[in-house]
């Protein structure tokens, strides 16, 4: 019964997560400065009294009204229309959306990879494991913009490069302390003093043990993947989610603004579901 309750639990607050982004992008909605402005009001043939019934009929809008038209939007599948673009605001995110799971899926691939291939030597030495790790740490040091700068000017790599740096440097100190936790186990240390090959080890002890802790690792660094598409999208200009997100603020695109935020507090919500499923189903 503990996995059920846990699942509950945790799609629970996802739903409480979803609802808090929209209570929070509604009341961005309503008292964004100038957002409920009518275009006509800068047209100089439209006389001050025609200008001002324009503005109370908008600024009379309550949140409560806001609220049913947007969830009642939402529940058909429309998010309003860009302010920006003049489009549908689900024709671009559908547009986008594939791009940047594509550029999710090779960084978060390519950058376990780097982690898993560093963590499994380093964890296995005796000695020198700090001095091994020291390039991760320095990693994690420097900033995702500035990996996104050398890139650019240096001409070498490009965004799925600093994708896979920045979730190489975050899971590695993970990564090597689970590692490091396998090896140490009395069964382990039993084969290693009985000459075992290292290989032996790894394949029938240290993955067996510690594969069904990885798969909630790889779910939440989904979070820190989420974190650094902005910046990633916006400094490579890929065309995605996370530039269209920083489109829509520099320009108080408010519609997109709250779709794109919507689908990033959704995916962290079904990281976290996943996560913990994983988690229960190792505990059962």
């Amino acid at each position: 019964m503990r996995f059920p309750a846990e699942i509950a639990a945790r799609m629970t607050r996802t739903l409480l997560l979803m609802a808090v982004a929209a209570a929070g992008t509604i009341l961005l909605v309503r008292f964004a400065p100038g957002f409920f402005s009518d275009p006509r009001e800068m047209d100089a043939k439209y006389a001050a009294a025609a200008r001002a019934e324009m503005w109370a009929d908008s600024s009379q809008r309550s949140i409560a009204s806001i609220a049913v038209q947007t969830v009642s939007g939402w529940r058909r599948g429309d998010f309003g229309e860009s302010r920006q673009f003049g489009v549908p605001v689900s024709e671009l995110v559908r547009a986008r959306i594939r791009v940047s799971a594509l550029l999710l899926a090779e960084g978060l691939g390519a950058g376990w990879l780097f982690a898993l291939c560093a963590a499994v030597p380093v964890s296995a030495m005796r000695r020198g494991q700090a001095l091994c790790g020291l390039p991760f740490t320095i990693l994690l040091a420097i900033p995702t913009a500035a990996m996104a700068t050398a890139c650019i000017l240096s001409e070498q790599g490009g965004p799925v490069l600093v994708f896979s740096l920045v979730i190489a440097a975050r899971e590695f100190k993970f990564l090597r302390a689970l590692l490091e936790s396998a090896w140490s186990a009395p069964h382990v240390l039993w084969g290693r003093a009985q000459g075992m090959p290292v290989l032996t080890l790894m394949r029938f002890h240290i993955v067996p043990n510690a594969a069904p802790r990885l798969f909630p690792l790889v779910t939440l660094s989904i979070v820190t993947a989420l974190g650094v598409l902005v910046p990633i999208e916006v400094m490579f200009t890929v065309p995605g989610i996370g530039q269209l997100a920083w489109a829509a603020l520099m320009n108080r695109d408010l519609p997109v603004l709250v779709a794109t935020s919507l689908l990033m507090a959704s995916a962290v919500g079904v990281a976290g579901v996943f996560s913990t499923g994983a988690r229960a189903l190792e505990d059962a």
